[in-house]
């Protein structure tokens, strides 16, 4: 493995583990507020359609694949499941409807 590969990693793994840090070593709170937890339990979710949304606009193939797995995933988010969750019951959808159509 060369150097600048592995200055690189040492990098990336620097600017991931300082944002991480910082809260912690300076707010110096036991307990997150109320209104953080809010925001932070929404945050997979936030990823989530971020990650879903561009896959449903650009299905090359049939965009009812898109349209599907996506309405899929926002109702079972909208339930209240977890990621994994949502990620697999979309899976799950598709996949029997590959099956039909």
């Amino acid at each position: 493995m060369s150097l600048s590969l592995i200055l690189i990693i040492a990098g990336m793994a620097i600017v991931t583990y300082i944002p991480r840090m910082l809260p912690l070593v300076f707010l110096n709170i036991d307990q997150v507020p109320n209104w953080v937890q809010a925001i932070l339990r929404n945050v997979p979710y936030a990823a989530l359609g971020a990650l879903i949304f561009p896959g449903i606009l650009y299905v090359h193939e049939n965009i009812w694949y898109g349209i599907i797995g996506g309405a899929t995933a926002l109702l079972v988010a909208y339930i209240g499941a977890n990621l994994i969750i949502v990620v697999m019951s979309s899976i799950a959808v598709l996949m029997i409807f590959s099956v039909f159509f």
